[in-house]
């Protein structure tokens, strides 16, 4: 192992550019988010991370939600 390392030809963000994500703005309760972002403490990973991945579990199982939703009018 070196004691020291160049990153002179180093491209900042060149592998997080290379990931297929999208921005976007969700509306969710403060109560979720506080939940999130405790669990995601424990973790030590950031909380919209945490929530892509169980929203990926939920996809990858095909977990359907069962209730009873109207809208409000």
């Amino acid at each position: 192992m070196r004691k020291e390392y160049s990153f002179k030809k180093g491209k900042r963000g060149y592998y997080n550019d290379k990931i297929d994500r999208e921005k976007i703005t969700i509306r969710l309760d403060e109560d979720v988010i506080e939940y999130f972002k405790k669990m995601a403490e424990k973790k030590g990973m950031p909380y919209q991370m945490l929530i892509n991945l169980y929203l990926r579990s939920c996809k990858e199982n095909q977990v359907e939600l069962e209730m009873d939703w109207k809208k409000r009018a």
